[in-house]
């Protein structure tokens, strides 16, 4: 791939729909670059998500694929890519073959005899079994989570309302709280969306694109301090990110601290490549 490629084009290419690229680069199974606002997907990125895709078309829930696509990568040398493996699920567990060798990257067990003609019988057989988690409320806030994603385009309303009933079954999914004070703040309902970006920070306080989001909110919001101090502690989480330099620069040159603001802007243009 001589390019790096933007969430719409790989959600093109995978298959998977933008909001679930989003959650996957959320849960950290991939780190793309950015472009300005924008992720920049390379090969290796695509290769994870297009993994994630088939696991999930095999009925494996998302708290699994995580798990296990995360375990896997871990478990690699630095040097070696996912491209030359195939992932698999037999409706229970995940599994790996390369080559001749078959493993469960969760246990690193290996599997003597992983017959891949069978596993459209067993997940079938899995689908329709009745799993005793089904009634635990994490799991039902997860189902209920996956509900919201597929609707995002068509019923924001109705995704706004699912979102809000799995914090009721769960009130540290943090996912949930970011999706939901997304809405909100497309909505224009930018006091909401802060007041769930807080909620979802109190939960994971070093998570730099939370910080930048509710600086967002609190920018919207009229609370230009609040918006500073969120974007320079994105910053000091991750120093690479160019809209977080962009935007406070742009508060900053407002507030008169010309000096901090073009400090700002000159390391946007180093990370984007413009011109100095």
């Amino acid at each position: 791939m001589s390019r790096n490629l933007s969430t719409a084009e790989v959600s093109r290419i995978v298959g998977l729909r933008e909001p679930r690229v989003r959650e996957l680069v959320r849960s950290g199974l991939c780190r793309p670059g950015q472009q300005g606002r924008r992720y920049a997907f390379s090969f290796q990125d695509l290769v994870v998500l297009r993994a994630a895709r088939g696991l999930f078309d095999s009925g494996v829930p998302m708290r699994r694929v995580r798990q296990a696509l995360g375990t896997l990568i871990r478990q690699l040398p630095a040097d070696r890519p996912l491209s030359g493996m195939r992932i698999y699920a037999d409706g229970r567990h995940v599994a790996v073959r390369d080559g001749g060798c078959a493993w469960q990257p969760g246990t690193g067990q290996t599997l003597l005899d992983f017959r891949i003609d069978e596993l459209a019988e067993l997940v079938e057989a899995a689908r329709n079994e009745d799993k005793p988690r089904d009634s635990d409320r994490q799991e039902q806030a997860r189902i209920e989570f996956e509900r919201a994603l597929a609707i995002e385009d068509h019923d924001p309303g109705g995704a706004a309302d699912a979102y809000a009933h799995c914090l009721e079954l769960d009130g540290d999914m943090i996912d949930a709280y970011v999706n939901l004070g997304r809405l909100a703040h497309e909505a224009g309902d930018a006091k909401r969306a802060a007041e769930l970006w807080r909620r979802a920070l109190e939960r994971s306080p070093d998570d730099a694109l939370i910080h930048f989001n509710l600086a967002l909110a609190l920018e919207d919001a009229r609370g230009v301090n609040a918006a500073v101090a969120h974007y320079e502690r994105a910053l000091a989480i991750d120093h690479d990110f160019a809209d977080a330099h962009f935007n406070l620069a742009g508060l900053l040159e407002k507030l008169g601290r010309r000096e901090d603001a073009l400090r700002h802007y000159r390391a946007y243009r180093q990370l984007t490549g413009g011109p100095e």
